[in-house]
């Protein structure tokens, strides 16, 4: 079971800003051998959803409201499990969390753009591809939406 933080970029601690940049940074740069710009500036009018497993950071998403990422969407981005904790389906409740957040906080429809190897576990969320496969950051991604 998760603990959850959901908080402002103003409301995060020196400690979790820390530790979600370093999550990201473990998974989607150097496990993913991607270099790209992470720090984008949408996290600055973001909220962030950490799930810790004891004081240890777990699982992440970023919620990124509409008209940031997407005209029209909210959208969910740099959702991430450390590998400390996987197959414990963390990405799915850190997932559903987040789809729960969009839809009370926001009221929006979701937009995500999600690695193609993916698609599966985003389909189960609910979630539809809407896109043609197309590279971001030379990984292979597709654009999906969730209605609800």
């Amino acid at each position: 079971m998760l603990d959850w933080r959901y908080k402002t970029f103003e409301a995060l601690s020196n400690l979790e800003l820390y530790e979600l940049l370093q999550l990201r940074n473990e998974v989607f740069v150097v496990e993913q051998d991607c270099v790209y710009q992470d720090a984008d500036g949408k996290d600055l009018h973001s909220t962030h959803l950490l799930g810790y497993e004891g004081s240890e950071l777990a699982a992440y998403v970023r919620i990124v409201p509409k008209g940031i990422s997407y005209d029209g969407y909210c959208s969910i981005g740099r959702v991430v499990v450390s590998s400390n904790h996987r197959r414990k389906n963390y990405g799915k409740a850190v997932m559903q969390k987040g789809i729960e957040i969009c839809q009370t906080e926001f009221d929006e429809n979701i937009k995500i753009s999600a690695q193609c190897y993916l698609e599966k576990f985003y389909t189960d969320l609910g979630f539809e591809v809407i896109s043609e496969k197309y590279l971001e950051d030379d990984i292979p991604h597709y654009a999906m939406i969730y209605t609800g």
